[in-house]
């Protein structure tokens, strides 16, 4: 099943990833992939489109989609390694697969958020992605 990382949500101060439910003029409603529990997301809170993010790069940011088919390769569609391991083996283990990664800039919050969301994903059967629609005319 292909699915709109434009819908796959962060949500600043709650745990794991969503999925966007629906929107309404004042509120969106969100799904939790990791418990399944339905939320109300108001306008004060911080969301995040796992489309919009990014991982700093010697080079340049590289999207979150990518780093994702880049662990889906490098894991064989597999479960990554626990995002609770310690932040050491979490970097060498991002050197496998995103080498370039930009180590200075790249936090070891943000680097065990990347191998929770993989593995929340992972577990639901959610890696194939659908390419970003144009809708700028």
């Amino acid at each position: 099943m292909k699915v709109s990382l434009e819908k796959i949500l962060s949500v600043s101060g709650k745990p794991g990833i969503f999925q966007l439910i629906a929107g309404g003029k004042n509120i969106i409603v969100a799904e939790s992939l990791v418990d399944g529990k339905r939320l109300p997301i108001h306008p004060n809170q911080r969301v995040s489109s796992l489309s919009d993010i990014s991982i700093f790069t010697i080079e340049e940011d590289v999207p979150l989609k990518d780093v994702f088919g880049k662990m889906k390769e490098h894991y064989q569609g597999a479960v990554a390694i626990d995002h609770k391991s310690e932040s050491k083996t979490l970097r060498s283990e991002i050197e496998k697969f995103l080498p370039t990664y930009d180590s200075e800039r790249v936090y070891d919050s943000d680097i065990k958020k990347l191998f929770q969301w993989y593995n929340i994903l992972q577990s639901k059967d959610m890696l194939e992605f659908e390419e970003a629609e144009d809708t700028a005319e």
